[in-house]
């Protein structure tokens, strides 16, 4: 089977080779799944060029997100029939097939495309976390989602709506500003030419957001503390930005706000349980036409080089999913 494999650290352009490798078999504990689709994140742009928080040794196969037919079954594993469609997270799954464990697999949701599975888990496991456990979201709320184009920041405003708070996006272009909107922004800001401090603050009468969802870290962290509200709560989870957010803990006490981590894998690691609730939650949802990963592009599995590229290169926006 083919597989797309980092030979080297580079852009992705120059690290991606495809590669035949044996088809894996069903080992204790895991499924085999036939590749459907495989949601692209931006970690496999950081995995092929070295820095990403795991560095497998060279060469391996990068992806992590996929939606697959079940076409073994391995020891000890339960809950899954041979056909069943699912989704799962590993690394190594940019491949015609895959073996995964079977704790990180689940059903796909009947109402989702293959494109739209594939792309439920991480950004949307990761918002639910974010939102729901850790902020707390109430509805009537105010929710300032950053990056809020990309597959982390449609899913996080997918999931506000559904929450029942208003939700304000921030994006980087104009381009981007028609894709927040479809993913239920109810006011789109273009940071480019506007200040999205002045403009929270301006649609909220100046009490400012009661959750702030920030992606991005850096100078777009700092600025938030700005226009958050009184028992207001900025959930960081991650910094795409390049810059690691550095906290002001006068700060948050003089203006009596939250400073909350979400780090989704630690859940699968501490509190699998969890991770299965959030998947059922996230599937009523998808069925009653809440959420829906917003997929912006299907790409063949052969140009997986340039996808990779162009999403690190902050070309894309939604969710850009490799078909087989």
């Amino acid at each position: 089977m083919k597989a797309w494999t980092v030979v080297t650290n580079a852009e992705p352009r120059d690290a991606l080779r495809l590669t035949d490798q044996p088809s894996p078999a069903a080992a204790p504990g895991s499924l085999v799944l036939k590749t459907l689709a495989v949601a692209l994140n931006f970690p496999d742009v950081l995995l092929c060029r070295g820095e990403y928080q795991e560095k497998p040794e060279l060469p391996f196969v990068p992806g992590i997100e996929l939606c697959g037919i079940v076409t073994g079954i391995g020891d000890g594993v339960t809950g899954f029939r041979l056909g069943e469609r699912v989704i799962a997270t590993h690394l190594g799954v940019m491949a015609e097939e895959v073996q995964v464990p079977g704790a990180t697999a689940f059903p796909a949701p009947d109402s989702l495309s293959d494109a739209e599975a594939a792309a439920l888990c991480i950004g949307y496991q990761t918002g639910y976390f974010g939102l729901h456990r850790r902020a707390g979201i109430a509805p009537g709320e105010t929710l300032l989602v950053h990056a809020a184009a990309g597959g982390v920041g449609t899913a996080a405003a997918q999931l506000g709506k559904a929450a029942g708070a208003t939700v304000i996006g921030v994006v980087g272009n104009e381009a981007k500003r028609r894709v927040a909107a479809e993913a239920g922004a109810d006011i789109v800001i273009n940071r480019a030419t506007e200040d999205f401090v002045e403009a929270v603050n301006t649609a909220t009468g100046g009490r400012g957001a009661d959750v702030i969802y920030d992606p991005v870290g850096g100078s777009t962290f700092d600025r938030s503390t700005r226009c958050i509200a009184f028992e207001g709560r900025i959930v960081v989870v991650g910094f795409a930005g390049g810059t690691l957010q550095t906290a002001r803990m006068n700060h948050a006490l003089v203006k009596n706000y939250s400073l909350l981590g979400l780090h989704w894998a630690l859940y699968a690691r501490k509190k699998p349980g969890l991770v299965t609730e959030a998947h059922e939650q996230l599937t009523l949802l998808a069925d009653k036409g809440l959420i829906r990963p917003l997929v912006t592009e299907t790409v063949p599995f052969a140009s997986a080089p340039d996808a990779v590229q162009r999403l690190g290169d902050g070309r894309t926006a939604g969710r850009v999913v490799l078909t087989l």
